[in-house]
């Protein structure tokens, strides 16, 4: 038996979505839903989870699962549950993650521990557990794991935080290599500035801020990253994997600010008698 396309048939499209209580975990959800695709929501906020899947009636069929990523049993237990209803998912989005805004002197172990256990140690397994049900039911899979401009250019009092999108980009590669026998593909997007998340609490100075380092004059929306990640899990991108996009309107290109460089007046000798 071959391989079945991740853009098969719209009843056969399986998409898992973690994270999805969140603002681009909703804006990810919704853009599939619109494709008529099957999803499974993941998220440890049942009422934001909810909130989402009730958003998305009539436009598929839509499962909820309220799981704490920072316990592997929940992922564990996930996965259980999702080889019993579907075999395999078609393309998992590893969306779930924590923003954080800590000085260095300020991070606790607990504060270290809980951040990688959500964007780092989450994204490795719920990409081994849905790869092996990928295998074993013969789906020529992607996975498209959600980064950030921290993964490239670190800010202070977020460090910790790129340290994870940094490893999580590392980790794209290095399993897009391992999945490729498998016909499993392997991408990461960066979706640039998004304001108004629940978890990321970004006060309007540095929102402007930000906003103004970006070369296209605007943050994200709900249509920029969702379709790049859609585009990464069709069969228009069959023979991308490894790779990260960054959809942030320029902000990774450069230092854009910074004035034009002159070239200094020309020196001239003084006049002699």
């Amino acid at each position: 038996m071959s391989p079945a396309a991740v853009t098969g048939g719209d009843a056969a499209r399986k998409v898992v979505v973690t994270g999805a209580a969140g603002l681009l975990g909703g804006w990810i959800a919704e853009a599939f839903a619109r494709d008529g695709a099957a999803l499974w929501l993941v998220d440890r906020d049942e009422a934001g989870l909810n909130a989402t899947a009730s958003r998305l009636e009539g436009n598929g069929a839509v499962r909820v699962s309220t799981v704490d990523l920072t316990d592997p049993a929940g992922i564990a237990a996930l996965h259980e549950d999702m080889a019993t209803h579907w075999g395999a998912p078609h393309a998992l989005i590893n969306n779930a993650g924590l923003y954080p805004s800590q000085a260095l002197l300020d991070v606790t172990q607990a504060d270290w521990d809980g951040l990688m256990a959500v964007n780092l140690r989450a994204v490795h397994l719920m990409t081994q557990a849905s790869a092996r049900l990928m295998i074993e039911h013969e789906v020529a899979g992607a996975v498209v794991n959600i980064i950030s401009r921290s993964a490239r250019i670190p800010r202070a009092h977020s460090v910790p935080y790129a340290v994870t999108k940094a490893a999580v980009e590392m980790l794209t590669r290095g399993y897009a290599m391992e999945l490729a026998p498998h016909g499993i593909r392997v991408n990461a997007v960066s979706p640039g500035l998004i304001p108004g998340g629940k978890d990321s609490r970004l006060g309007e100075g540095y929102v402007a801020a930000a906003t103004a380092n970006i070369p296209l004059g605007r943050p994200s929306g709900p249509e920029d990253a969702p379709s790049a990640i859609r585009f990464l899990c069709s069969d228009d991108a069959a023979f991308i994997t490894g790779t990260s996009i960054f959809v942030d309107g320029g902000s990774t290109a450069g230092d854009w600010k910074l004035p034009p460089q002159t070239a200094p007046e020309p020196q001239t000798a003084p006049e002699t008698e």
